[in-house]
């Protein structure tokens, strides 16, 4: 798949200069919830320039590596649009409910899911990231909210954010421009796959796609590719059983 390069409008008319940094967060290990699970979730707004590497934002941390953090999700970052809607929805969690509140690294203005798009480079600072997933909200979201409603509603809606691996490192502050440099996916809008995970919807032509999906974080791509395999087997198998071909299928 060749790269697209994004001039002053691409073909869906997402401007060069997308979007900006509202607030940068950081956070470090602290306990969560009535049981004080241990979780950098809740973050605080840093003023100022603030360097970015491989591993995420300088003063951010993460208590479970395995989960959360890594090349793959060294950034989170959530449009801001997004708080006024989950106030209107959850009045009673109006105090949270602000830049910061879903534990991002990254308050964005003027983007969203569907105007962002997997595998897109992202040149914000003098840093250079890269979409890699769609956030999969866990139990801790319920936790800082004290609400089991947040991971479902968060994927239900959409409204998930994404994840970035920083490609070069380099330094990021509030109002800093966000500029989708390429755009190598652009029928891979985050909002195809949040829809995908939350219908339980994927056909096998979605899977093979993203077996091979330019930037796309590596498991999802190795799960992805697992997906195909299997399939693939189940129809040799089916075949080897009733002698004819059978349409391959994810479910």
């Amino acid at each position: 798949m060749s790269t697209h390069v994004i001039s002053p409008t691409d073909a869906r008319g997402i401007p060069t200069r997308a979007g900006a940094i509202v607030s940068v967060q950081v956070g470090q290990v602290a306990p969560l919830g009535p049981d004080a699970v241990a979780s950098g979730f809740v973050k605080s707004r840093v003023t100022g320039p603030v360097a970015v590497g491989r591993l995420g934002v300088a003063g951010d941390a993460q208590a479970d590596l395995r989960d959360h953090g890594g090349r793959d999700m060294a950034v989170y970052l959530y449009p801001s649009k997004h708080y006024a809607s989950w106030r209107r929805e959850l009045p009673e969690h109006t105090a949270v409910l602000a830049p910061g509140g879903f534990g991002e690294n990254l308050t964005t203005l003027g983007l969203d899911e569907d105007a962002i798009c997997l595998g897109d480079y992202l040149r914000t600072g003098s840093a250079l990231l890269q979409v890699t997933q769609p956030r999969q909200p866990c139990f801790k979201l319920a936790l800082r909210f004290a609400d089991p409603r947040l991971p479902r509603m968060m994927l239900q809606t959409g409204r998930t954010g994404w994840y970035a691996r920083v490609l070069e490192d380099g330094v990021v502050e509030s109002l800093s421009p966000i500029i989708v440099a390429e755009r190598p996916n652009p029928a891979w809008p985050v909002s195809r796959l949040v829809r995908l995970i939350a219908h339980h919807s994927a056909a096998l032509e979605d899977m093979v796609e993203l077996s091979d999906l330019p930037g796309l974080a590596t498991h999802w791509r190795r799960s992805a590719t697992a997906a195909v395999e299997q399939a693939a087997l189940r129809h040799l198998q089916l075949a080897a059983t009733t002698g004819c071909a059978s349409t391959l299928s994810t479910r």
